[in-house]
């Protein structure tokens, strides 16, 4: 519903922009003149290529920033694992520990990693 609002308001804005500038111009690319082209077209044109420009300009943008973040999430991953494998290794040499301190029977931890 609110896309439907926004397309009346725009088509309502361009309605008004081509009732006010119906003026004939000329177009120089260089070399190449287009003449007799009313200004609402050159209006809405050059708004249309300004949208499409900024939209690949964001495309790249977030594409950039999904390739970053994709590497940084392998970077937390490698983190983890190795913070899991120190943390039994710690487990580990706790028991070991606990061994050296009692010369008496073998304590074992049915609950180890």
């Amino acid at each position: 519903m609110l896309q439907i609002i926004f397309l009346l308001i725009a088509g309502s804005a361009l309605t008004y922009i081509s009732k006010y500038n119906l003026e004939l111009v000329s177009l120089n690319f260089g070399q190449y003149t287009i003449s007799d082209v009313p200004l609402f077209y050159v209006i809405i044109g050059s708004l249309l290529v300004g949208l499409i420009l900024s939209y690949f300009m964001q495309s790249l943008t977030n594409i950039s920033t999904y390739l970053k973040l994709r590497g940084k999430s392998k970077e937390i991953k490698t983190g983890l694992n190795e913070v899991l494998s120190l943390t039994k290794r710690v487990h580990q040499l706790e028991l070991e520990n606990e061994k050296l301190k009692h010369t008496g029977p073998e304590i074992s931890d049915p609950h180890a990693l």
